[in-house]
């Protein structure tokens, strides 16, 4: 229901896209039933998450193909997550500091360059 609700998609959009009932979408969101396996998979690539994520076994929503994405010409999204998990927990601490750094720089600049 949370995913559907970022949308804004009502049970009757989700249901003709997936060809159940709105019956059917409730009772899946109210845990009365569950989907079957190709119902979840696609759910899962309808709103570009694992299909862990579905089933609540991770809090992470990136699915491959949004963690296999460029970032830059050379960097994809998993090459930074394989980056910082192989950092100590102060160098992490110190690359979050230079990440918030960072996107404080990059609001001012866009605040400057509107002025």
């Amino acid at each position: 229901m949370e995913l559907r609700k970022e949308r804004n998609l009502g049970q009757k959009e989700l249901a003709a896209y997936l060809s159940l009932s709105t019956g059917t979408i409730s009772n899946y969101e109210n845990g009365v039933h569950s989907p079957d396996l190709a119902t979840l998979c696609k759910l899962a690539d309808y709103y570009d998450v694992t299909t862990d994520y579905l089933l609540n076994r991770t809090s992470s929503r990136y699915s491959v193909r949004k963690m296999d994405q460029r970032l830059t010409r050379d960097y994809t999204l998993s090459d930074v997550v394989d980056a910082v998990l192989s950092c100590s927990s102060g160098s992490i601490g110190h690359l979050m500091a230079y990440a918030e750094f960072l996107q404080y720089r990059q609001k001012k600049d866009k605040r400057d360059s509107e002025k």
